[in-house]
């Protein structure tokens, strides 16, 4: 399934910027960024279940939110794009 995650860490406190990085690098073992504080993901229920699990142990539960979009697994048609669009699909070969 698709996964969409965006967070809004807290820059309020001294830790706030330490939080932010081990969030993003936490989301980059998963998924792809696609914007500053946005990744997509092909997850299963268990990879879901192991990101969710390494995000409640770095973030701040009274001022940090990270927000799950699941889009299922026919989320081709779910995602349009308008710009200048550099993405990739995760499910196909990448050659670099």
């Amino acid at each position: 399934m698709m996964i969409i995650v965006s967070y809004d860490v807290d820059f309020s406190n001294s830790d706030g910027a330490k939080r932010l990085r081990r969030v993003s690098k936490i989301c980059q073992r998963y998924g792809v960024r696609v914007r500053n504080l946005v990744f997509e993901a092909l997850l299963d229920p268990v990879q879901l279940s192991e990101l969710k699990t390494a995000l409640a142990e770095v973030i701040d539960f009274d001022a940090d939110t990270i927000r799950f979009y699941n889009l299922g697994t026919k989320w081709e048609s779910k995602i349009s794009t308008m710009g200048n669009d550099k993405g990739f699909k995760q499910d196909e070969t990448l050659i670099i």
